[in-house]
């Protein structure tokens, strides 16, 4: 039985990093329940609404591709469509920023879901996905694309 948890935070340097600390004696039943329930809730979810117009979550590295639909967003995972009443500059704000790339005005993808890029002649950038699901992006965010795959987004051009 535990009989002293010590909670304590330090600042870190990296705004979207939280690293969390177990230090504990011995890996314990209680300790491995504190690490799981930690590790579940650093899963983001997002409840979104399904074809049948019905509320469902799901996570957010589900997620390939998300695009502007109106006053929607419209939402591609493997296992479907889904839609969330959210403008797309809106759910940019609330997804992984080191995950998610907006390639387009109307677009953001998972970077992490992504397979192989062809260059067409016209300077346009064609995305393939795991699974075949393909999407281009505009010669436009190119440059930001380029920076986002190479790490260095904070850095200008």
């Amino acid at each position: 039985m535990i009989k002293d948890v010590t909670i304590r935070f330090e600042k870190s340097n990296d705004p979207d990093s939280i690293d969390v600390l177990f230090s504990a004696s011995e890996m314990t039943d209680q300790v491995e329940k504190l690490m799981d329930c930690v590790s579940d809730h650093s899963k983001r979810k997002i409840i979104v609404t399904d074809i049948n117009n019905q509320n469902c979550v799901i996570e957010e590295d589900a997620i390939i591709s998300a695009s502007s639909d109106g006053r929607k967003v419209r939402i591609v995972t493997n296992d479907g469509l889904f839609s969330l009443r959210q403008t797309l500059q809106g759910f940019e704000k609330i997804i992984s920023k080191k995950t998610f790339m907006r390639i387009s005005r109307y677009e953001i993808v998972n970077s992490s879901k992504i397979q192989k890029f062809d260059f067409t002649i016209r300077g346009t950038l064609r995305i393939e996905f795991e699974g075949g699901m393909e999407t281009w992006a505009s010669r436009r965010y190119i440059p930001s694309i380029k920076k986002h795959l190479s790490g260095k987004e904070d850095e200008k051009l």
